[in-house]
């Protein structure tokens, strides 16, 4: 039977959970994601996990910080002036925005903190300093 190799165009069914248990996302219900095995489109721990499955083959792997988001980074906390806000806005501890930088790449920010002049704002990825567990099953190759 075919083995996963880098480069094979794979479908997967997979559920994410925090150490604590907590799923933070499923394919449950939907189509099983697809990805080209070792191109680096998923995380590197996921990524891995799937080289040399077979289809119908399930497997939980624990995938530590370094090959999951990284680190939380400080240097990903901005401090935004209230003022640059629109008017209508009222910035909450919380809410998720978009913010572009000057090459035109867009990426999602949370606010984490409001201050009388400044809105602090966290541009890590939510799940940056966390280690995962994936239940990961092979749907199919190609």
């Amino acid at each position: 039977m075919q083995q996963v190799q880098k480069g094979d165009t794979v479908n997967v069914h997979y559920h994410g959970r925090l150490s604590d248990g907590t799923t933070f996302d499923s394919s449950e219900g939907r189509e099983p994601l697809k990805f080209t095995a070792g191109s680096g489109q998923v995380i590197k721990g996921f990524d891995d996990a799937v080289m040399d499955m077979q289809p119908g083959d399930k497997k939980t792997v624990n995938i530590p910080v370094h090959e999951a988001y990284g680190e939380r980074r400080d240097d990903m906390m901005m401090e935004y002036p209230k003022s640059d806000f629109p008017a209508e806005m009222a910035p909450e501890i919380g809410m998720e925005l978009q913010m572009g930088d000057d090459a035109g790449n867009v990426f999602p920010v949370v606010i984490v903190e409001v201050g009388d002049e400044v809105v602090v704002l966290d541009a890590n990825h939510p799940l940056a300093g966390k280690d995962l567990t994936f239940e990961i099953e092979l749907v199919s190759i190609g």
